[in-house]
């Protein structure tokens, strides 16, 4: 784990151990593996295909096609859905525009359905409302981790003959009714982004047991170029350059979010959302090719996937036992979750009081997912095809929510300074 005394954070790289750190520096003096490389214990596959595979297995899926990003892997089945352009595709409130740029990528129109304020997934009910002739696929997010109501949204597909589409970036290895998500529509796509469930900086996978839909997807997967050298080498700064300069000097005023800054506006770092994504445009050169050294960082991350639910789910239990009776509305302790964050709504205090007096105390606790429908704040909302007043409960849920961390990174300790700080910090804010 890293160092005891170093800040809280939620988000910011935070499942990269020590293990990890290693394994990039090493990638970085192989350039022979940064982009296809050949496995080295299987020198009839690469380690994309390596990975692949590690996915399929795990899922219990026929196939599985790795990508530079998740929002890569999205678009590629968007492609080869062979969806008419302009249909329509609903999607939750509450997301990221990394899953609505590929809608528009593709010449789709994203049409927007609320969620429930409790679960965070979309609201079965307006799902079905906001169905019309144009409809053609449905995108179902587990968010944090919380699988949604897979019954209820199967029944509204199969009713409307609506195409059934997972987004699994949150939520590798939760299971509903003993199923792993990922395997109940057509197709599902996953993430490997830096705060991801397992992380190799950039990177992700689209799944599916439909043998003529996974045909198109490979067909596309090999008509992509591979990454740059330079892109690669950037990856594999990312966990050693946030590790040993970033994170550190977070203890001291805001240099550590300068350095960050800095780093990337150099070009050493790059950034998770480009400025052009913000604004409705999915850069052509994002479209890649899963490289071999981010492939390795994945297949190490994957190794540990039990270990890391298996610590969410006790750092969540923690705050289940310890923030009951505040004021604060809980996440649901469903079986099969998993936690990527531990996401809680403040009844009354404003949330930028609070992340204003963690920061003093810190203590890191904003991941970007709050403020507004499209996540992060400074999206474009207009440009995302989103009006306000389409997802009611979805803007009512960004201005209240608060993200705590349940990463691997997270000890018992640090767990007890945050739940420590929110009873001060609400309690004061009842008597005032």
């Amino acid at each position: 784990m890293l160092c005891q005394d170093r800040p809280i954070f939620t988000s910011l790289s935070p499942n990269v151990e020590k293990d990890d750190v290693l394994l990039a520096l090493k990638l970085l003096l192989q350039s022979w593996r940064w982009r296809i490389s050949i496995n080295q214990h299987n020198q009839h596959q690469s380690a994309s295909e390596t990975l692949e595979n590690k996915l399929k297995n795990y899922l219990g899926i026929k196939h599985a096609l790795a990508f530079s990003s998740g929002r890569t892997a999205f678009l590629a089945i968007l492609k080869c859905l062979d969806i008419k352009e302009g249909s329509e595709v609903l999607i939750q409130g509450f997301t990221c525009n990394a899953v609505v740029n590929p809608i528009l990528a593709a010449s789709l129109k994203p049409i927007f359905v609320d969620i429930d304020e409790k679960t965070l997934n979309m609201d079965a009910n307006d799902l079905e409302n906001k169905i019309s002739g144009k409809s053609r696929a449905v995108i179902v997010q587990h968010t944090f981790g919380l699988p949604a109501d897979m019954n209820r949204v199967l029944e509204i597909c199969q009713k409307h003959n609506l195409i059934l589409i997972e987004d699994c970036a949150h939520s590798l290895g939760a299971k509903y009714n003993g199923k792993f998500v990922g395997t109940f529509g057509k197709t599902a796509f996953f993430s490997f982004g830096r705060d991801k469930v397992i992380s190799s900086v950039f990177g992700g996978m689209a799944a599916t047991n439909d043998n003529e839909l996974a045909r198109k997807i490979k067909a596309f997967q090999e008509n992509l170029p591979e990454p740059s050298c330079f892109w690669v080498f950037q990856q594999l700064l990312h966990p050693i350059l946030t590790h040993f300069f970033v994170m550190p000097l977070y203890n001291f005023g805001e240099i550590g979010k300068w350095k960050l800054i800095s780093l990337q506006k150099i070009g050493l770092l790059s950034k998770a959302v480009s400025k052009k994504e913000k604004q409705g445009k999915l850069p052509v050169k994002s479209a890649r090719k899963m490289p071999g050294a981010l492939a390795i960082l994945a297949l190490n991350q994957f190794k540990k996937l039990e270990r890391f639910i298996s610590h969410q789910r006790q750092i969540a239990e923690i705050y289940d036992k310890n923030l009951v009776g505040l004021e604060l509305i809980l996440p649901p302790s469903t079986e099969g979750r998993i936690y990527l964050r531990y996401p809680v709504l403040l009844k009354t205090s404003s949330t930028d009081m609070i992340l204003d007096k963690a920061r003093q105390e810190k203590i890191f606790l904003d991941d970007g997912w709050r403020k507004t429908v499209v996540v992060p704040p400074d999206t474009n909302q207009a440009k995302m095809g989103y009006k306000t007043g389409d997802c009611p409960k979805a803007e009512m849920v960004s201005k209240q929510i608060l993200n705590l961390p349940t990463h691997i990174n997270i000890s018992e300790e640090k767990v007890r300074k945050i739940v420590n700080f929110l009873k001060n910090k609400l309690a004061e804010t009842r008597s005032l």
